[in-house]
């Protein structure tokens, strides 16, 4: 056999080694508490209307709470006038901080 030919047939053969392919990164699923314990209530009461921006991406980041959790936290501090709504975009709202009077 010319060794041209035996070089094709060997680059061709099945002992050269496929590609492997990357099974890539997973995400590990966050952990965010349904339902509010005490602790958390005051803490999202005392700090949250202290934010320069909130909306409820930011209070499941911060909090560790899901999503209804911040819908429910933020029409609560809205109902007791400690923040006020910046821009309602469709399904993002943003909400800031009411200025004291000190301020």
């Amino acid at each position: 056999m010319p060794p041209k030919k035996a070089a094709i047939l060997a680059s061709a053969s099945k002992t050269s080694k496929k590609k492997k392919w990357s099974k890539g990164k997973v995400k590990d699923k966050a952990q965010n508490m349904v339902v509010l314990d005490k602790p958390t209530y005051d803490r999202i009461l005392k700090e949250v209307p202290t934010y320069k921006m909130i909306s409820q991406s930011v209070l499941i980041d911060r909090m560790k709470i899901n999503g209804s959790l911040a819908r429910v936290a933020i029409q609560h501090l809205v109902r007791e006038g400690q923040i006020k709504k910046v821009i309602h975009h469709h399904g993002q709202l943003v909400y800031t901080r009411v200025a004291s009077a000190s301020d």
